[in-house]
């Protein structure tokens, strides 16, 4: 018997990638002055932002960096609250199918703090009672840990949770777990407010 859905943020709640690209990158030219591909590339190389991910580094840190790589006049905090709410597009399907489930929720996504303070307002406690981020956390989906906090702090059976995440892998590690898994994905969605006891 489900007792907590776990609702994955990015690719579930929020669609900011859009195929071959980000929402944020479509204005970031115009209203940063600089390349979007070329801050792409510095901020995911050299396994800088899985640090961020995970807690051992500060976006703001990596940010900095980058504006000093690339002349950037713009401060750093100015150029991450733009890209937070850039990179925010919610499904407004999905978000009112998670108001509308009678069941406890729960936010589980892969971000730093700072993105996942800004999740917590955009959406916060009027549809899900936590959210567990990684980067608070120190561990990431798919590791164990990470569900492992969930289920301490729940008191719930693992067989009790049902995950909803886009990503393979993430499925995976919560079925080795005993959850229960929802494979989101354009093809699938349709089926999960049957799952969740919603009409569509």
């Amino acid at each position: 018997m489900l007792k907590l859905i776990a609702w994955d943020f990015d690719g579930v709640l929020n669609r900011g990638f859009q195929g071959d690209f980000f929402a944020w990158q479509e204005g970031f030219r115009a209203d940063i002055g600089a390349d979007p591909e070329r801050f792409t590339d510095f901020v995911w190389a050299q396994g800088r932002f899985d640090a961020v991910l995970t807690g051992r580094y500060d976006l703001l840190d990596l940010l900095e960096e980058w504006r000093a790589a690339h002349a950037v006049t713009l401060p750093a905090r100015h150029v991450l609250d733009w890209w937070l709410a850039r990179d925010c597009v919610l499904d407004p399907q999905v978000t009112a199918w998670a108001s509308a489930c009678a069941l406890p929720g729960v936010i589980a996504t892969n971000n730093d703090h700072h993105r996942a303070g800004f999740i917590w307002q955009v959406l916060g406690a009027h549809r899900f009672q936590r959210i567990f981020a990684s980067g608070p956390m120190g561990v990431k989906k798919p590791d164990p840990g990470f569900y492992a906090e969930i289920e301490a702090w729940s008191g719930v059976a693992p067989s009790d949770i049902l995950l909803i995440d886009d990503a393979e892998k993430n499925i995976k590690a919560a079925l080795a777990r005993g959850w229960r898994v929802f494979h989101f994905t354009d093809e699938t969605r349709a089926e999960l407010p049957e799952l969740l006891g919603i009409d569509a």
